[in-house]
């Protein structure tokens, strides 16, 4: 058996990683993609991706206990990536995973042949979307437009622009996934 492999979608909040996540978990079925789901402590009714929400308490024990493949912290909040990829991955399942710019370097070490995938949008589509969400501070909206005007993808990453189409955006990471096999 093959081994699968591992896309590590990152990119600024409010470029619709989760709606692209979302529509390749719809489509990508019967094609062996699998999304990883994400280990927050977030509550579980806050809002945004469907998550596993755990206090920082729990989250520490998991941690401690090597029960995460990958983890980082963003915004104040704890994330995790369980092991099981590492079982998908040895039983030859295209993986996603929605991670984070600045914990691309450590997933990079764990799993030196991901691919980096970056989604992105235009400023003005950024802040749209962040202001309609809700969560962001005008001020935390700046500073993450900031962040993002300043950003460089990786070398060899896929970029996908999501400012057009959920559809197009998600298909376009979907035939890039299915043509690399």
């Amino acid at each position: 058996m093959s081994e699968g492999r591992l896309y590590y979608v990152m990119g600024p909040s409010g470029v619709g990683k989760d709606s692209v996540l979302g529509w390749v978990r719809a489509h990508g079925v019967s094609h062996d993609v699998l999304c990883a789901h994400r280990y927050i402590t977030r509550p579980a009714d806050a809002g945004g991706e469907n998550h596993v929400a755990l206090s920082e308490a729990e989250f520490l024990s998991r941690a401690h206990r090597g029960l995460f493949a990958l983890t980082w912290q963003a915004h104040g909040l704890h994330y995790g990536i369980g092991r099981e990829i590492e079982h998908w991955l040895d039983h030859g399942v295209t993986v996603l995973v929605n991670g984070s710019r600045d914990a691309y370097p450590q997933a990079r070490d764990r799993f030196p042949a991901l691919q980096p995938v970056v989604i992105t949008a235009s400023s003005e589509t950024i802040a749209a979307r962040l202001a309609a969400r809700g969560r962001e501070s005008d001020a935390d909206i700046a500073a993450r437009i900031a962040r993002h005007d300043a950003y460089q993808a990786p070398c060899g990453a896929l970029v996908i622009h999501n400012d057009g189409s959920l559809n197009d955006a998600g298909d376009t990471l979907l035939k890039a996934i299915t043509q690399s096999r």
